[in-house]
């Protein structure tokens, strides 16, 4: 049944879960202190999503292959990273099924979201367009006209706004259909006229690189990786490996294992009794490891937080 709403969020993770629920696998690491929003709208035959941000973050983004995705960023500045390139202002995304990316930002960010059964897609295309029309076997980066993309943004943000302010608007049938009707042929006119940016080889060979990286972290993250090990298990060079993590993530290999290891400890931390947790069972045994001090920090910061919503309960009124 349509429908939509808006939700505000300052934990990465709870961020992450309601992302998972519109079909998006992401990981989020922040570069600042966290808040963000999202709003959505649920159609007949697609999802609309506005996800806004408040700080800098790099995010590893894997869509599933049961939809369609186009995504697009609202303004012109900051300009994010997607893929390891800038984006310029006008460009949309259209992905490939099952589409694995990596996106970061430099600042305040906004990106919408449109997404379509494929079947749907592929049969309007053809449809409003005249001509054969399918989903990339690769994520293009597109840039329609001005007037177009004017077009495609003014509808996301009235059905956004719509999700905001009148939510039970868009479960009236007439109302849904209608405004879904206007924001599909305004995505299929972008999507059929726009000429697409050229991505060279070695483009997609690093990106091809940075997702083996992203696999090699969810099988090993639990243990102390070095540099040789990970060039090892990706197959690449140590020169090659630092060229991309710059291209796509702005850090060193090393400098984003320990981020995401500190996140999958902040995570843990979060989630425990601050006087139950042993520190052995999340860092390494080294006494020095950087990320065994910083689980002492963390685990510091957690207790007297915890510590000072109980001294401020009120007498007799437990918690």
């Amino acid at each position: 049944m349509p429908g939509g709403g808006t939700r505000t969020f300052l934990e990465p993770d709870h961020y992450e879960a309601s992302l998972r629920q519109a079909k998006i696998e992401a990981v989020i690491v922040p570069q600042a202190k966290f808040g963000a929003r999202i709003t959505w709208a649920e159609l007949h035959h697609l999802q609309v999503l506005r996800c806004d941000e408040d700080s800098p973050r790099i995010a590893y983004v894997q869509l599933a292959p049961g939809l369609a995705f186009v995504t697009f960023p609202v303004g012109s500045e900051p300009l994010p990273v997607w893929r390891g390139g800038e984006m310029q202002a006008g460009e949309v995304m259209f992905h490939s099924r099952g589409d694995r990316l990596h996106q970061s930002t430099a600042g305040p960010f906004i990106w919408n979201v449109i997404a379509m059964d494929p079947a749907e897609l592929e049969h309007y295309g053809r449809a409003l367009s005249g001509r054969p029309f399918s989903l990339p076997p690769e994520g293009q980066t597109l840039k329609p006209s001005q007037r177009l993309t004017a077009r495609l943004r003014r509808l996301h943000a009235q059905i956004c706004r719509l999700a905001e302010t009148k939510p039970k608007m868009l479960s009236h049938f007439e109302v849904a259909r209608a405004i879904e009707q206007g924001l599909i042929q305004a995505l299929v006119a972008c999507l059929t006229t726009a000429s697409g940016r050229t991505e060279g080889y070695a483009t997609r060979h690093h990106a091809r690189i940075m997702i083996r990286f992203e696999e090699v972290l969810a099988e090993y993250l639990s243990r102390p990786l070095h540099m040789q090990e990970l060039c090892e298990l990706i197959v690449v060079s140590d020169r090659t490996l630092r060229s991309c993590c710059a291209e796509f993530l702005g850090m060193s290999p090393i400098r984003y294992v320990l981020v995401r290891r500190l996140k999958e400890v902040r995570r843990a931390l979060r989630d425990s009794d601050p006087a139950l947790v042993d520190v052995a069972d999340i860092a390494p045994t080294h006494p020095r490891s950087p990320l065994r001090q910083s689980v002492k920090f963390f685990q510091f910061l957690h207790s007297r937080q915890r510590n000072r919503r109980f001294s401020l309960a009120p007498a007799g009124k437990p918690r």
